[in-house]
C-alpha cells in the first residue's frame, strides 16, 4: 500500500486509538519525523541521531525497527552504549536492544514506535504515541 505523509499520519493515530494509545504531545495529537532514507539504515546497529525527538532506529539484520528513546521509568532520555543496548543516567535502568528491560527501577518494556517506508525509500516514523502495556 502507498502512503502520502497525511495518510500515513490518519492511519497511524486511528491506530493508535484501537490499540488503547494516547498521545503525548502538546497539542493532543502525534506527528510524524521524516527519519530519512532507509539507505542511511543498512548496517546493523543502533542509530541515535534522533535521540532528542524521542527514538532511535534500529537495524538487526533485515528487520528495521523504531524504539521510544524514553526511560519507563521516570521518562528520561536513554543512551545508546556500544553494545547495542540502552542505559538510563537518571536512576540506572538499563535495555536490551530489543527494548527489554534488563535491570530496574524501571519495569516496562520500551515501546516501539510506528513506522512505515514511503514509496520513494523515505522513513516516516509517529511520535507523540505512548502504548499502554495490556
Amino acid at each position: 500500500m502507498d502512503l502520502n505523509r497525511r495518510q500515513f499520519l490518519i492511519l497511524t493515530t486511528a491506530a493508535a486509538a484501537v490499540a488503547g494509545c494516547r498521545s503525548l504531545d502538546e497539542a493532543g495529537r502525534a506527528r510524524v519525523v521524516d527519519a530519512g532514507a532507509v539507505s542511511d539504515y543498512a548496517a546493523d546497529g543502533v542509530y541515535s541521531d534522533f535521540r532528542d525527538q524521542g527514538f532511535f532506529v534500529i537495524r538487526n539484520g533485515l528487520e528495521l525497527f523504531v524504539m521510544s528513546a524514553i526511560c519507563t521509568h521516570r521518562k528520561c532520555k536513554l543512551i545508546a552504549v556500544n553494545d547495542r543496548s540502552f542505559f538510563c543516567k537518571c536512576h540506572g535502568s538499563t535495555f536490551a536492544s530489543s527494548g527489554r528491560v534488563t535491570s530496574g527501577p524501571a519495569s516496562r518494556n520500551l515501546p516501539r514506535l510506528p513506522s512505515v517506508v514511503t514509496e520513494s525509500g523515505q522513513l516516516l516514523v509517529t511520535v507523540g504515541v505512548e502504548h499502554r502495556e495490556g
